[in-house]
């Protein structure tokens, strides 16, 4: 029988302690992952989003409509960035997410208020993401309470009474119902790709180096770019099989409409299936085992997943955590999906998402190069 020896014992825990120095990877993942959890979920994090931008459409405009959008405003749920000029306008700055909110004063607001007609505020809200907006649209009614008694009082106040002289309409346009799965559905692609693509990536260029034929493939003629070229198409193909895949459950499982122009959600995928590609070519040249290689693809997936806008609201962040969420590839991507999809987008809607996607792709696509450049001296 063999007793437990505390020499025995004391020589397998250091040599366990060398390796975790030596694995420096390894161990600052361990370290690193809590603390970036802990300082996203404590400070970036915010399911109660306020500042959200808001238009405003002004056929009117008096003491009552005064009072009702300065109580929106110092709600701090919205924050008045500007002035409309017809419900195409704000219908746009909607569409192309500029704006949560456009409200609509009609005109002789202030004359029906007096003559007890009930004249309507309407708000239109970005329903495409119900959490974002959800609250916001709850505080209108006491908002609006607040209004009707700082306006309408002395010689007005018997118009003050019940019901309220006028009411507030919101009208939540790209999801009207308010459902999460039309919400989530779309973002998720921007996931599901994100997660695939890097790691699949960054595991298969990493595998062949520990197999020995990354080095008779350096001993060829071909340069860097032609390797990360050769290395990372073949999966653009695996991405288009997902997306299809995706595309025909959203519909089928959970009704998720396709609004929107097919060639920009193609040019948008393209894009952002290529720059993930390029991330895991860039992780290949920073690890040596494909145990590093998916330690560090899943450590890109958590802000992915938590600064995107994919299960938080984008608008409800600091603004350290927005600068940090604006570098990533996913936020822009699950903009374009959400936009085409749920909102009906064109091209020129999408151009500024697609930008922010190449130009972060330039970005990664020569660090890449760089590095392999590096692992080849």
């Amino acid at each position: 029988m063999n007793i437990f020896s505390l020499a025995r014992f004391g020589a397998v825990l250091a040599k366990e302690f060398i390796q975790m120095r030596r694995d420096r990877l390894t161990f600052g993942m361990m370290i690193g992952i809590p603390i970036v959890q802990l300082l996203l979920f404590g400070f970036a994090i915010n399911t109660d989003p306020h500042n959200l931008p808001t238009l405003v459409e002004m056929a009117d405009d008096g003491p009552v409509v005064r009072a009702v959008l300065t109580g929106m405003e110092t709600s701090d749920y919205f924050d008045f960035q500007g002035i409309v000029y017809g419900p195409e306008e704000g219908d746009r700055a909607l569409r192309e997410g500029s704006a949560n909110f456009v409200v609509v004063i009609p005109p002789d607001f202030e004359r029906d208020v007096v003559r007890g007609l009930s004249p309507e505020v309407l708000v239109s809200a970005d329903g495409s993401d119900p959490i974002a907006v959800g609250t916001a649209v709850g505080a209108l009614s006491g908002i609006v309470e607040t209004a009707i008694k700082q306006t309408l009082n002395g010689p007005l106040a018997s118009y003050a009474g019940s019901p309220p002289p006028f009411s507030v309409v919101v009208h939540r346009q790209f999801n009207p119902e308010s459902l999460s799965s039309v919400n989530t559905v779309p973002g998720l692609l921007a996931v599901i790709l994100s997660m695939t693509m890097t790691l699949i990536t960054a595991v298969a260029i990493v595998r062949e180096t520990e197999r020995g034929t990354m080095e008779t493939l350096l001993a060829t003629p071909v340069n860097a770019l032609e390797v990360m070229l050769g290395k990372i198409l073949p999966y653009v193909f695996v991405g288009y099989i997902q997306t299809g895949v995706f595309l025909i459950a959203a519909e089928i499982l959970f009704d998720v409409p396709f609004l929107g122009s097919g060639w920009a959600f193609f040019a948008g995928f393209n894009i952002y299936i290529v720059v993930n590609l390029a991330l895991g070519f860039l992780i290949s040249t920073l690890v040596r085992t494909q145990m590093q290689a998916m330690q560090l693809s899943f450590f890109t997936i958590l802000p992915t997943i938590l600064l995107s806008g994919f299960m938080f609201p984008f608008a409800g962040m600091p603004g350290w955590a927005q600068a940090i969420g604006t570098a990533i590839p996913a936020t822009h991507y699950l903009r374009i999906v959400r936009k085409v999809m749920l909102k009906g987008a064109e091209m020129a809607d999408i151009a500024g998402d697609l930008r922010a996607i190449a130009v972060i792709g330039a970005v990664i696509v020569l660090i890449s190069l760089l590095r392999y450049r590096q692992t080849l001296d």
